[in-house]
């Protein structure tokens, strides 16, 4: 009867351990997340346009309007629309940290925040990304060019200055 109970508790002990190495986040919404995508111009919404998403976990390929599930990660998500007849659109969205993170912090460890971290299933990007055809949002400005500078002529030796 000893031997059984043994059994019993190795074998409950071991999935404890192995549901401790894994993310709360991870398991709850997992490491993949859908997204919309729409298209925009200040005449209104523009459909058929082609975008590219991309993180650092992937490149993603979606036609407005529409949706596309991509890898969480702790990166932004930059994003380049195009469609004939109009000015590309860019636009950077970031990701944020899920609340869960405190609790996996918490109740997971260190072993379960970390695992949620380096696979993103510990963030979150907004559910609709909207475009705007013609602009950059979100993206960094150029430096403005500098103004050429007239070079100075040196005054002869010797002469006097008005």
């Amino acid at each position: 009867m000893h031997q059984p109970f043994m059994r019993t508790a190795l074998m409950a002990a071991v999935l404890a351990g192995t549901a401790g190495l894994t993310g709360c986040a991870s398991i709850v919404s997992g490491t993949s997340q859908v997204v919309s995508v729409e298209t925009l111009h200040p005449s209104g919404n523009v459909a058929g346009a082609s975008c590219k998403l991309e993180n650092d976990k992937g490149v993603y390929y979606v036609t407005t309007p529409g949706t596309v599930t991509v890898h969480r990660a702790y990166g932004d998500m930059n994003v380049k629309c195009e469609k004939p007849g109009y000015d590309a659109g860019l636009a950077t969205f970031k990701s944020s940290t899920k609340g869960m993170m405190a609790g996996n912090i918490l109740f997971g460890g260190v072993i379960g925040a970390g695992v949620d971290a380096s696979t993103g299933a510990a963030y979150d990007y907004p559910v609709l990304f909207q475009v705007m055809l013609g602009q950059q949002a979100g993206m960094p400005a150029a430096a403005p060019a500098a103004a050429p500078v007239a070079a100075a002529t040196p005054a002869p030796v010797g002469a006097s200055l008005p």
